[in-house]
């Protein structure tokens, strides 16, 4: 029979151990959170006033005036709708292809695939670089093209091994069966592999969309002269740098195609430009939420 004081010293231990745990999750959210908040309530305050400092979660003098300023400038529409279909169109062609290219090397009956797979990875470490680069888009014919937002990126040998692993985990008893029942390859990928795959495949979807939401270097590199071909990124990095180009925390930022000059601190439109480029990818992480933790778990590199 259990002795009363080893239950209460237990009880005693757990409760402590809930309230140290407890304690350590709320600073966790404090300091997640944070950052997020304040980032949030700078870029929803006034801008002469944001100079004063002392703005943490919550705005002292609240307006949309920083917001407004930003949607006064040219292409950002322009810019929206590329990236929203550079976004889609790339992860969607994305993660098909590295799906596709992952299920290869999960076969077994693959011959080359320890070849393959080690040229594969061998990219991760090695690069031609950004001039071989350049220049193989320029052979490529794919400078001033949308499709230079689309090719580069369709393999990523992180990802491929992060699908691999996962489908290395799946019996492949399943693909002798549909074989002997007269599924081709492309049946058996289409028809049971992928619809099995989904929490890795919509955690590789979500890496692969935050990559093409985010990316504007290519833009600068491949289309600046082309502004129907411009992105959100690149236009709000140049507005961020015409903000900044003033110094100081309190300068004078001139709209496009106005004279009159508007008072506006560059640390409200930096902030305010931050809030316009995560809020879209924080719309979209609940869909993919559910599969992220078993997808990255599952789907993790087996020694």
């Amino acid at each position: 029979m259990a002795n009363p004081s080893d239950l209460y010293q237990t009880t005693v231990r757990e409760k402590i151990f809930d309230i140290v745990n407890y304690l350590f999750l709320s600073f966790v959210i404090v300091a997640t959170l944070y950052p997020f908040l304040n980032v949030l309530a700078i870029s929803l305050n006034d801008s002469t006033d944001t100079v004063r400092g002392g703005i943490y979660i919550w705005p002292r003098e609240f307006t949309l005036n920083n917001y407004l300023e930003i949607l006064k400038y040219d292409n950002l529409v322009t810019g929206f709708v590329n990236s929203v279909l550079r976004t889609i169109i790339g992860t969607v062609i994305g993660v098909f292809i590295q799906a596709m290219v992952a299920f290869t090397l999960s076969r077994t009956d693959f011959q080359g695939r320890r070849f393959v797979s080690t040229a594969i990875v061998l990219t991760m470490y090695f690069s031609g670089g950004l001039i071989p680069g350049y220049m193989l888009i320029r052979d490529l014919g794919l400078i001033n093209s949308f499709w230079v937002y689309i090719l580069p990126g369709l393999v990523s040998a992180f990802n491929i091994i992060i699908i691999r692993s996962f489908m290395d985990g799946l019996p492949f008893s399943l693909q002798e069966s549909a074989k002997m029942d007269g599924a081709n390859d492309f049946v058996i990928f289409y028809r049971i592999i992928l619809p099995l795959c989904k929490p890795v495949l919509a955690t590789i979807a979500l890496f692969v969309a935050v990559g093409q939401w985010n990316s504007w270097f290519d833009t600068y590199l491949y289309n600046s002269m082309n502004e129907s071909l411009t992105t959100l990124q690149y236009e709000l990095m140049k507005i961020l740098d015409n903000t900044t180009m003033g110094g100081g925390q309190d300068a004078n930022v001139m709209r496009p195609n106005d004279e009159q000059q508007v008072r506006v601190s560059p640390q409200s439109i930096k902030m305010a430009i931050t809030m316009v480029t995560v809020i879209p990818i924080i719309m979209v992480y609940p869909f993919v939420q559910r599969y992220f933790i078993q997808g990255m778990t599952l789907g993790a590199v087996k020694q």
